[in-house]
């Protein structure tokens, strides 16, 4: 059976293994989250069920999403999240996903949003680099410089690393390893760095590489 589930990231510690070396780890608040719809290929051509995540006050939900809770016989949660799978026979409205759904050694793919950095220049955003602090630069020292194309085509050639939005992108990291499943606390550790700021909300699913 395939597995999901729905986390906040808590930040990043280190582990050690029998050998004594240090594992970098990023631990994640998974779960618990209960199945608040199931989609069936009989009734909308595919499969998939619709997982609920963490604690929302009745005031704060709006009625449309009311009755949509209230026909699953579920409390409401905050962040909802569809996940297709091949196999959803074992899994129905009501059931609680916790962490210990995965152990350690399995491989998953985590999704999130990369932190955010608001509209900035080509050296923060593509990595450029500055013209020379000494005398004469003026204050363009950070400007993106020439970008023209000359008289043909007379327009700036799609693709070029120009200043914009930065970051807050849907960002996959794929083949993580679970190094440690904390069961009793909710907590998930995975070999190596996931994305999103420390609180960001995750969605973990089985890896498409299995272990």
């Amino acid at each position: 059976m395939e597995k999901c589930i729905i986390g906040k990231k808590i930040g990043m510690t280190q582990l050690f293994d029998e050998k004594g070396n240090v594992i970098p780890v990023t631990v994640v608040e998974a779960g618990p989250c209960v199945i608040a719809q199931k989609k069936t290929a009989e009734n909308d051509g595919y499969e998939a069920v619709q997982v609920g995540f963490g604690e929302i006050s009745d005031k704060n939900v709006n009625k449309p999403m009311k009755g949509h809770f209230a026909k699953a016989d579920v409390a409401p949660k905050r962040t909802l999240k569809e996940f297709r799978l091949d196999d959803c026979s074992a899994l129905n409205v009501g059931d609680i996903i916790k962490a210990d759904t995965f152990a350690a050694g399995d491989m998953v793919d985590v999704q999130g949003t990369s932190k955010g950095h608001g509209f900035s220049g080509t050296i923060k955003r593509h990595n450029g680099h500055s013209l020379k602090d000494t005398h004469g630069t003026g204050p363009v020292h950070r400007h993106a410089g020439s970008m023209g194309a000359c008289s043909d085509p007379s327009r700036i050639m799609k693709g070029k690393k120009m200043p914009g939005h930065y970051g807050a992108e849907t960002v996959t990291v794929q083949n993580l390893v679970v190094a440690k499943v904390d069961a009793e606390n909710n907590l998930i550790a995975f070999k190596g760095a996931i994305p999103g700021p420390k609180g960001g909300i995750v969605f973990i699913t089985d890896s498409v590489k299995k272990a």
